[in-house]
């Protein structure tokens, strides 16, 4: 896995059966490979993070902790939210090489820290 196939969000794609088969067109491999278009993408998330802040995640931004996009991101229901802002966290503490270096042991979308 390369930081280019993590989401903006903290998402780990690389057990995506969309990226495992190149039909990815997700939150920044289909913009930089001219598939899709920034300036037509509706996630609030991925227009700021990627198109206006040039971050490679959430995980870059100073307005992380305060910010309302991600907090309303993260406030939906479902398990997957609570892990994607996990993996954001780690990524902030321990730099994206270690995060990574964990992900990629991975089996599935989430995995353990330790």
């Amino acid at each position: 896995m390369t930081i280019r196939e993590l989401g903006c969000c903290g998402a780990y794609c690389k057990t995506c059966p969309a990226l495992l088969d190149n039909s990815c067109r997700g939150c920044k491999l289909g913009y930089e490979r001219g598939e899709r278009d920034i300036t037509k993408a509706k996630c609030k998330m991925k227009v700021c993070c990627f198109k206006e802040r040039n971050y490679e995640t959430c995980a870059d931004c100073p307005d992380y902790l305060s910010c309302e996009i991600l907090n309303e991101f993260y406030g939906k229901k479902g398990y997957k939210y609570k892990k994607y802002r996990q993996a954001l966290a780690f990524i902030r503490e321990n730099g994206y090489e270690k995060f990574i270096e964990i992900a990629d042991t991975w089996r599935g979308p989430y995995g353990r820290y330790q």
